[in-house]
């Protein structure tokens, strides 16, 4: 049996369940895409909040975190539909190469250039024997000469005016 009130009066009215509406119950808790989260009321914080969307977007999706990404790219849809189309082209611009970019993540380029990135760093961890690397001649490559450094300046005799610093000698001492 399973208590299904959630209040914390104990005088409520406490429906004991065996379990079998469970099925019914996560249906209604759907995972939430960010059109649903508020959107704010004046155009210039929309504008900010769609710049700031784009680049939690663009960060998920150079760290290949894809649900963020999804979810962001959800957000930043419905906050640029909330702006009238003249406002925010450059920001739109940014968007639909993110999803782009996004809609990229699984195609067959970019599986075969993730297999010949994890062959690239493969292939020099391979040799475990054989021809060993023929060292490169020393004639190639020169020394390169350091910089010698400044001479030093001769200042000359300086002297501090001492009466201008207040250091004058007093008769007594």
């Amino acid at each position: 049996m399973v208590r299904r009130s959630q209040s914390s009066n104990p005088r409520s009215v406490v429906v004991l369940t065996s379990g079998t509406d469970w099925g019914t119950r996560a249906a209604g808790q759907r995972r939430s895409s960010g059109a649903e989260s508020p959107i704010p009321k004046r155009q210039p914080a929309k504008i900010k909040a769609l710049q700031q969307t784009i680049g939690v977007a663009r960060m998920a999706i150079h760290s290949k975190r894809w649900h963020v990404a999804h979810y962001a790219l959800s957000r930043a849809r419905a906050l640029a539909n909330a702006l009238p189309t003249n406002v925010a082209l450059q920001e739109r611009e940014q968007l639909s190469a993110l999803r782009k970019k996004y809609a990229a993540r699984n195609t067959p380029a970019a599986q075969n250039a993730r297999q010949a990135k994890a062959k690239a760093k493969a292939a020099p961890a391979k040799r475990a024997g054989g021809k060993k690397p023929v060292p490169k001649k020393a004639t190639a490559k020169k020394a390169v000469p350091k910089p010698k450094p400044a001479p030093v300046r001769d200042l000359g005799d300086r002297f501090i005016n001492r009466a201008a610093l207040g250091y004058t000698e007093t008769k007594g001492s």
